[in-house]
């Protein structure tokens, strides 16, 4: 197992793929770990370099107190890279991911090549929304929690399809720290990429999903028409799209970074 010691917190990280080929980062969604993108490594490790790293306060990750933000979370991306001597990388983040990567493009554009933005949106749900969240965590604990906000993440068919690989992402949630989860949620809670994102000028894919309550469609859409030359692809799936159909969601992964 492989860890960076950075500046303000301590990151998980699992290495796959020919080392000389071009680096993915992949960056995972609130209350997951890298664990969410084991179904896509065997095919994207043909491919890439693939890096996926637990974002601090999930998984292996160290749990920093109090509350974080997207520049906290973009520079120990940032300082990852410079850790393993990354000079750049193709990102590709899923729900909170997604802010990640819109940070780095937006603050560090030198390290992003292209970028690919998954089940997320410039300003994710809403202050008072995350706030209900952080009080219910500090209430009833992810333990208890987990079940209800998995049903949110797959559609109703494909929980009942897959009892098995739902209860793995339920698991995932269970065992993220409540602090950490907690001060993830801050961060979704302050962040608000509305008004800056028309400056990114990394080559952008956004992945939406017909069924996600938490990124709609329609803020998929108006995050590709944001970013000049965005291309946009829709899913049938719900928030977690790259579980639900992992097939469908590393092809467009592997088709938009090497075309």
């Amino acid at each position: 197992m492989s860890y960076a010691d950075l500046s303000q917190a301590r990151l998980f990280y699992v290495i796959d793929g020919p080392a000389d080929a071009p680096v993915l980062v992949l960056s995972n969604s609130l209350g997951t770990c890298a664990d969410m993108w084991a179904r896509q490594v065997p095919e994207l490790s043909k491919h890439f370099r693939v890096l996926r790293y637990d974002t601090r306060g999930h998984g292996k990750s160290s749990v920093p107190d109090g509350e974080y933000t997207f520049a906290q979370l973009g520079n120990d991306v940032a300082e990852l890279l410079a850790h393993l001597n990354i000079k750049q990388a193709h990102f590709c983040g899923l729900s909170m991911g997604g802010p990640t990567g819109l940070w780095l493009a937006l603050n560090r554009p030198e390290l992003i090549n292209k970028l690919i933005l998954c089940n997320t949106a410039a300003r994710i749900g809403s202050a008072e929304g995350w706030s209900t969240r952080i009080a219910a965590v500090a209430e009833q604990t992810l333990e208890k929690m987990a079940p209800t906000l998995v049903q949110r993440w797959l559609t109703d068919d494909y929980r009942a399809a897959e009892p098995g690989l739902t209860q793995v992402l339920i698991d995932m949630l269970r065992r993220t720290p409540d602090a950490g989860y907690s001060g993830n949620c801050a961060a979704l809670r302050d962040a608000d990429f509305r008004e800056q994102v028309s400056a990114i000028k990394a080559p952008t894919l956004v992945i939406a999903s017909t069924h996600d309550l938490a990124a709609t469609p329609a803020q998929g859409r108006e995050l590709t028409d944001a970013i000049a030359g965005a291309q946009y692809l829709e899913l049938n799936t719900s928030h977690i799209s790259n579980w639900e159909q992992p097939e469908a969601f590393t092809r467009a992964v592997v088709d938009f970074l090497t075309e």
